[in-house]
This record gives C-alpha cells, structure tokens and sequence, in this order.
C-alpha cells in the first residue's frame, strides 16, 4: 500500500502504508513492520520525531483542513 498521511487536527501527522523515514544525515528509522506511525507537528515532544501526545498539554492548535 502507498504512503497515506493524514493530518489531524491540533495533532500529530499519521503515515501509514510502505515509507522509509530518513533523519537529515539519511539515516532511517526502522519503522518496518508497523503498520502506522505518528508524526510531531507541535515541536514539544520528547521522543523527536514520533509524537508522545505533548500536543495535549502545550496548547497545540491547528485544525489544517484541505482547501
């Protein structure tokens, strides 16, 4: 299945279907095998850059709905 991203509203992006996640040297995450992951767009979390629900408490709002 191709990548699908879902942005959620005041939340993380959610990525599921075949992707590689690279960091910027190019190194991959090994994500293999799940079936989603969930990406911070808050910049709070703690485990960079999978989302660990900080969103919640920081107050994070952004509804981005498709034009």
């Amino acid at each position: 299945m191709p990548a699908k991203l879902t942005v959620n509203a005041n939340g993380p992006l959610k990525v599921e279907g075949e992707f590689e996640l690279l960091d910027a040297t190019g190194k991959a995450w090994d994500v293999a095998g799940k079936p989603a992951v969930f990406i911070c767009r808050c910049g709070r979390t703690q485990k960079s850059p999978f989302c660990d629900g900080s969103h919640r408490t920081a107050g994070f709002v952004s509804p981005s709905v498709a034009d």
